[in-house]
């Protein structure tokens, strides 16, 4: 069985939600940092823009926000058994998420995934700064993550899968040996190769599968 890679997006994409829009409910202004998050998510602000802009409004708010935060999420349906199926196909599985590693560690320990990539939120004496730390998690370095894995796996780009729902996801879907937009917005469905559109990770075995 061929070894692979699959690198998915998180937020939207192997949980229901998207952290920031909870963290800015949590500091009462959920419906601000949502309105910013679709439009990023639709190509229509600069990723990097939009989250200095939505993180912001997060200073203030106590460290003890992200595991209140966590109890919100939901994986997607079929997310275990992704994870799991792609194990025992032996494939890698990694994420790389513009959101953040306060929450997305939590995840990706839940669920027993390879590699881990996202923002981290500024924390000083227990309160958001209100700023990210170090490198930002854009398009260009989803895709230069993608192919760093890779090469860390020894695999070719042919044996690498990636998903995603947002623009920010694009470059990597295109680079994938098995770019997949899932359940995404109407910019990414028209760049990928393949889309799935029913909320199940587990159709992306039946994605792959067919191709061979």
């Amino acid at each position: 069985m061929t070894q692979k890679l699959l690198v998915m997006d998180v937020d939207s994409t192997l949980i229901e939600e998207e952290v920031i829009d909870l963290l800015g409910e949590e500091a009462g202004v959920g419906d601000e940092i949502a309105a910013v998050t679709a439009a990023a998510m639709r190509g229509e602000l600069d990723f990097r823009e939009a989250l200095k802009e939505r993180v912001a409004k997060l200073a203030g708010l106590p460290d003890s926000i992200f595991s209140d935060v966590y109890q919100k999420v939901h994986l997607t349906h079929g997310a275990r058994e992704l994870v799991e199926g792609a194990h025992l196909r032996d494939w890698k599985v990694g994420v790389v998420s513009g959101g953040f590693h306060e929450i997305v560690d939590l995840i990706a320990t839940d669920l027993g995934l390879d590699f881990v990539l996202a923002n981290r939120l500024g924390v000083v004496d227990g309160v958001l700064t209100g700023n990210t730390v170090g490198d930002v998690v854009t398009k260009e370095l989803k895709l230069e993550t993608l192919k760093q894995w890779a090469r860390k796996c020894d695999l070719e780009m042919k044996d690498t899968i990636a998903m995603g729902d947002g623009a920010n996801d694009i470059p990597m879907i295109l680079a994938a040996g098995f770019g997949i937009a899932f359940c995404a917005k109407p910019v990414v469905v028209e760049a990928a190769p393949f889309a799935i559109n029913v909320r199940d990770l587990t159709k992306v075995f039946d994605s792959v599968d067919k191709e061979k």
